[in-house]
């Protein structure tokens, strides 16, 4: 039987919202989807199509969303659509909207940056060593099972978040002489959510093409969005 995903892209175009979506979407289609692409959240409105949803893939960094957008995103996901993404483009949007941030489960507060002296204005000024450390519940979880702790050279989330979410992995920020924190602080890196009916799964990587596309970056988001789909 096909299932039916809706991906909304757009937002800032560094996050390369066409590129990283369109990778996704032959695997999608592979796996049983029929694929709806929309280039902003008002087809959230559309009622009758929205209860045919099994799955939206959003990544919109930033923009804004209107009320009656908002409002059948949400019913959706009440009702059992799930909602998947990486990076800023579920983790980033819609900052004037605290009930959408309510949903998802976490907000991108911050990336460290470089030492100062090495910054050159470019992105990459924020592209920093890491590693994505998998919780014992990750270890178990369908989406993260048998993968190990992994390491990246990119943008690295603070993400502001609450209890509720399941943790399947996390990073924990080191203290550098030129920030402005004194001790280590350890934020979700992967994450699922219950709401209402519907599966929410948030994998805070995923800054632009090359990280999506690099393993196990890929194999998670993979197994993301078939897990969060109806």
């Amino acid at each position: 039987m096909t299932r039916q995903a809706l991906v909304v892209r757009g937002g800032w175009d560094g996050h390369m919202p066409v590129e990283t979506t369109n990778l996704f979407i032959p695997f999608l289609q592979e796996n049983g989807f029929a694929v709806r692409v929309e280039e902003s959240p008002a087809v959230y409105t559309d009622e009758a199509f929205m209860d045919t949803v099994d799955l939206v893939l959003q990544i919109n960094t930033m923009s804004t969303i209107e009320p009656d957008e908002f409002a059948g995103l949400q019913r959706a996901v009440l009702n059992g659509t799930g909602m998947a993404g990486w990076h800023g483009g579920i983790a980033d949007s819609y900052r004037n909207n605290a009930d959408y941030l309510h949903m998802i489960g976490g907000q991108f507060a911050h990336h460290a940056g470089k030492d100062p002296a090495e910054r050159t204005g470019e992105q990459s000024d924020n592209y920093i060593p890491y590693t994505v450390n998998i919780t014992e519940y990750g270890k178990a979880h369908p989406i993260t099972a048998g993968i190990e702790d992994f390491d990246l050279e990119t943008e690295q989330y603070w993400v502001l978040s609450d209890e509720y979410n399941d943790v399947l992995a996390t990073t924990t920020q080191s203290v550098r002489p030129w920030d402005a924190w004194n001790r280590p602080v350890t934020a979700p890196a992967i994450w699922t959510r219950q709401w209402g009916q519907g599966r929410v799964f948030v994998s805070a990587p995923g800054h632009r093409l090359e990280i999506v596309e690099s393993q196990p970056v890929r194999t998670i988001i993979e197994r993301g969005l078939l897990w969060a789909a109806r």
